[in-house]
């Protein structure tokens, strides 16, 4: 019973790896829709409090993290390049049904209020403006990335991997790193994913307080903005837009 909760964590894992690299896909939306997110953030928060269990917990999801960044990092790439309307259009759909699984978590343990809609509506436009944000900033990106530059990539990128709804690529993507990232990965170019890295790090740890303290103290409000960021994920992705 024990192996197939790590084998069931270890796929978990993968997904959140991929969740990663995807584009518009958030890596805190799927811990949600597995139900893993808050006892995620315990875990990690009070790592040595009970290292044993937490270790035990952590461990297969950490695992499959990696090899899902390392897995979908080179098919990402050939589906990209091969099929890249179809393979958009199948994430806005993966997007889409993420909404009611995040919906279902927060009105089953508080009653819903019209006004939570209002934090719906202005996180979908702070999303819709960072889609604006990143059209104008690609243009201007170049291969060339600095040491310090890749760890403040690192450290905003943490956002999109700890807060559900804010997606990693997206942020990537406003910093004009995210071709180079996909690169790194599917060739584990160690002199970029290093200093990338070091700032994920740095960040996870700020942006799990972060995040924390807002679900223990706004958890409606901070639940309704998320489906707001997920929705407006969606126009970084829509072929046309």
């Amino acid at each position: 019973m024990i192996f197939l909760k790590y084998i069931s964590d270890f796929f978990k894992g993968i997904a959140l790896g991929a969740g990663a690299i995807l584009p518009g896909i958030s890596s805190g939306v799927l811990c949600v829709i597995f139900g893993i997110y808050e006892k995620l953030l315990d875990s990690v928060l009070n790592f040595f409090k009970n290292v044993k269990e937490n270790f035990r917990f952590l461990f297969p999801i950490f695992l499959g993290i990696f090899v899902g960044v390392i897995l979908f990092g080179n098919t990402l790439k050939f589906l990209f390049f091969v099929y890249p309307i179809q393979t958009k259009f199948i994430f806005i759909g993966l997007i889409l049904g993420c909404l009611p699984s995040i919906v279902n978590e927060c009105t089953s343990k508080y009653s819903f209020k019209f006004i939570y809609v209002f934090f719906t509506i202005v996180s979908v436009c702070v999303g819709f403006l960072c889609v604006l944000l990143e059209r104008n900033i690609t243009s201007l990106s170049s291969n060339s990335h600095s040491f310090l530059f890749l760890i403040i990539c690192g450290f905003f990128m943490s956002a999109g991997v700890i807060i559900p709804g804010v997606s990693s690529t997206l942020i990537l993507m406003l910093f004009g790193v995210y071709s180079s990232y996909i690169d790194a990965i599917s060739t584990i170019f160690i002199p970029f994913l290093f200093p990338l890295g070091v700032g994920l790090s740095l960040g996870c740890f700020v942006f799990i307080r972060l995040t924390k303290f807002l679900l223990d103290n706004y958890y409606p409000q901070t639940f309704f903005s998320i489906i707001g960021f997920t929705i407006g994920s969606i126009f970084v992705l829509y072929p046309r837009f």
